[in-house]
């Protein structure tokens, strides 16, 4: 098993998924903080805002579900916010089958537990193939993730143990969605991809007051839903934006 390891990490593939990540890493570390703060200030308590952190590894559903722990909402509400924000993880989850459905139901479970959204993007950026190839998709991944898994907890533990020193009007969890959204731009290649991210960016806007914040998973079906539209009536052209 060591010998395993250590032959993933010393593969290239390994090496860019971590290079890949590094430069959205100074966000994403910010996002963990802020939360890791945010846990504890809202009543939490460090051994369960620790255990949050570690288990859950969701720093969407975790802010979401925040507020309503402090105001004593019902288990089920809980349930039910976290489980409508991490509905996108169906359509990443829909969109990783294609290229590790060769693995075993147990090594998919354990890439389930560590994927996110940033290292969606940038696998997706890295492989737009839609076909298996393990002997290098596999180490980019783990490469990505390890790095993403590491520069999330590190700040979130530490955000934790100093809530009381770091205040959350500092607004730090800004700098993950400015991550992301640079990361997203990247991806923007052709008419389709422009079309389907204006659409998407719509829809949030429009359903902004539905519960649970449903807005995210009402962004996420208009973007397919128009994405596989056009992609019918418009194949996408390559090198740029279609004409």
């Amino acid at each position: 098993m060591a010998e395993g390891l250590a032959a993933l990490v010393r593969h290239p593939e390994f090496k860019r998924g971590m290079r890949d990540m590094a430069g959205i890493m100074p966000g994403i570390s910010a996002w963990g903080l802020v939360t890791g703060v945010a846990m504890v200030k809202s009543g939490l308590g460090v051994p369960l805002s620790l255990l949050m952190s570690l288990v859950v590894f969701a720093g969407s559903s975790q802010l979401a579900s925040l507020p309503l722990l402090a105001s004593g909402a019902p288990l089920w509400v809980l349930w039910a916010t976290a489980f409508c924000v991490n509905l996108r993880f169906v359509i990443f989850s829909a969109q990783w089958r294609l290229y590790f459905e060769p693995l075993s139901r147990r090594q998919r479970m354990l890439l389930g537990y560590f994927a996110a959204d940033l290292n969606y993007v940038a696998f997706l950026k890295r492989f737009p193939e839609l076909k298996p190839d393990p002997e290098r998709q596999l180490p980019y991944f783990w490469g990505g993730v390890a790095l993403n898994w590491v520069a999330w907890q590190i700040p979130s533990v530490a955000g934790i143990l100093l809530a009381d020193r770091i205040p959350t009007h500092w607004g730090l969890g800004f700098a993950g969605v400015l991550a992301l959204l640079g990361l997203s731009y990247s991806l923007l290649k052709d008419r389709n991809t422009w079309v389907s991210a204006a659409v998407a960016g719509c829809a949030a806007v429009a359903a902004y007051a539905l519960p649970l914040r449903m807005n995210i998973l009402v962004a996420i079906a208009a973007a397919v839903a128009v994405g596989l539209m056009m992609e019918r009536l418009q194949p996408p052209t390559q090198g740029g934006l279609a004409r």
